[in-house]
């Protein structure tokens, strides 16, 4: 294979440095599609600083029980109401936006089983409490040309009656969260203050509906 390449570039040079004048046009054009589809266009995401709450600590250590049993009550300075991700609009929005009530933010994806499974509950629980009290935001991390399209596939399928497709297509709030070891994996869930504090984490799929579930959301309102 080499030889064949010295002999084509002794042949023709002038070919061979157009080829890969092409070669490299032909990356250029690759990344300005991928920075101006949307795929790339959020911003650097990171942990703002909150204060602790030890309060708010005791108060929902005493509900975790049962189906939310492995929910980890954390409410320790980390917040996240600069976290970028998009509205079904496709524009960009933040945690902030939710600003004046407690919110549930559970991570996604289509290809996740155990997050298949757990979304009904969650959106079931969405229209259990008034959107001025509590809020449901459920953020899908598909990627790809068809990621929105399979994320709206999936909550048609599944009657989704409550809920807003919001999604990061750019996996950095996501990366963001992996990087500072505030979840594993999928699904992950995040309970926020009205000022989009961290009061906790859940690792893992839960019936979101259940007594359990519905016990600790009244907790997290009454704070």
């Amino acid at each position: 294979m080499t030889n064949n390449i010295k002999q084509a570039f002794k042949k023709s040079p002038k070919k061979i440095f157009l080829l890969f004048g092409l070669f490299i046009i032909g990356i250029g054009i690759t990344m300005s599609l991928l920075l101006s589809n949307g795929s790339f266009n959020l911003a650097k995401q990171d942990i703002m600083t909150c204060e602790a709450q030890p309060e708010a600590q005791a108060a929902l250590a005493k509900v975790v029980d049962g189906e939310v049993g492995a929910f980890l009550v954390t409410a320790n300075g980390r917040g996240y109401s600069d976290m970028e991700f998009l509205d079904e609009s496709g524009e960009i929005t933040k945690i902030s936006a939710f600003a004046g009530k407690p919110i549930l933010v559970n991570f996604w994806a289509t290809w996740c089983g155990p997050c298949r499974e757990e979304m009904p509950s969650i959106d079931r629980l969405a229209g259990v409490h008034a959107k001025d009290k509590f809020e449901v935001v459920t953020i899908n991390i598909d990627t790809g040309k068809k990621a929105k399209e399979k994320s709206e596939a999936f909550f048609e399928e599944i009657w989704v009656e409550n809920l807003t497709l919001y999604s990061d297509p750019s996996y950095k709030s996501f990366d963001m969260l992996k990087a500072n070891g505030v979840v594993l994996g999928l699904p992950a869930t995040l309970i926020l203050d009205d000022s989009g504090c961290e009061l906790g984490v859940l690792q893992g799929p839960a019936e979101w509906d259940s007594d359990d579930a519905l016990k600790l959301i009244d907790a997290i309102i009454a704070l």
